[in-house]
């Protein structure tokens, strides 16, 4: 073997380094890292918002889920413009929201046979909806609430199931103004 032909025996362990902060070493870093948590706050404020001032909604879907369990029931059935004059109600949005109107026209609630079938209600469903609506979707609500027992006991299950579908529809897809 060749005298200078280096061993194992003469390596000599490394020191470590000195150890390195992961803390930002300038000013602004903490002012970018401040602005990411103000910013990532504000958006779990407003989606906490939007989640309480939807609950309105969660209710009705769930409520609506009840009677479409028992669709082939009269109840369920006349339930249903109840339903959706609750959330019209419900909707948060000052002056867009039914309640809005209410003060403003108070004889053009839907509160009676007369009134649920009116064109205003047709329209006030429409201009909340994302979707067009059946042309005669109120004066369908409006046989839902009023007619009598054998004209519901004759709706066919697809005109049921249709209704319950557009029902549906609306309390999902309604907008408000933000």
């Amino acid at each position: 073997m060749n005298s200078n032909t280096p061993s194992v025996d003469q390596l000599q362990e490394l020191g470590l380094p000195s150890p390195v902060s992961y803390a930002p070493q300038t000013w602004g870093w903490w002012v970018l890292l401040g602005i990411l948590i103000g910013v990532a706050l504000l958006i779990a404020a407003r989606r906490y918002v939007q989640w309480r001032r939807n609950r309105y909604r969660r209710e009705a879907l769930k409520q609506l889920a009840v009677l479409r369990s028992r669709s082939e029931e009269l109840e369920a059935l006349r339930e249903l413009p109840q339903l959706l004059k609750r959330v019209a109600l419900s909707m948060p949005a000052p002056g867009r929201g039914l309640r809005s109107t209410a003060s403003a026209h108070t004889s053009d609630l839907p509160n009676g046979p007369e009134a649920l079938g009116q064109s205003k209600w047709q329209i006030f469903l429409q201009q909340h909806s994302k979707q067009q609506l059946p042309d005669d979707f109120s004066a369908q609500l409006a046989l839902l609430a009023y007619a009598p027992d054998m004209t519901l006991q004759v709706l066919p299950h697809q005109q049921r199931e249709q209704l319950f579908d557009t029902c549906q529809h609306w309390v999902e897809q309604h907008h408000v103004a933000a």
